[in-house]
């Protein structure tokens, strides 16, 4: 327990000192709000949908009714709407899909509640 704390108060005080710059966006069709355990990830619907967010590449690639198939760090993974899946030592949830946008979050799973 008391390592878990120590791991995330190292990761909030790198990320607050960095101003969060692990959480940036590149490319057109997305959009982040992060915070010290993940970033949120809006990707636009119909465009090439990138992101680079705590220090890993995102992009749309598909979605297929209700799953969304996103490559993540390289690795391709199939996520339904309200489900998380692994993918490159992160915890990837597909939070909502419409006709325009898909959201995301990318998180470390490193909690800051004790």
């Amino acid at each position: 327990m008391r390592f878990r704390r120590l791991l995330a108060f190292s990761l909030f005080a790198l990320l607050t000192v960095s101003g969060v710059g692990a959480c940036t966006v590149e490319g057109p069709g997305s959009s982040a709000d992060c915070h010290v355990s993940g970033c949120t990830v809006i990707f636009t619907r119909g465009v090439d949908a990138r992101a680079s967010v705590l220090g890993v590449d995102a992009e749309l690639v598909a979605v297929n009714g209700n799953t969304v198939t996103l490559k993540i760090a390289g690795q391709q993974v199939l996520i339904p709407v309200g489900e998380t899946q692994p993918a490159q030592g992160l915890d990837v949830t597909v939070q909502e899909v419409t006709d325009d946008k898909v959201v995301i979050k990318i998180s470390t799973g490193i909690t800051t509640t004790g």
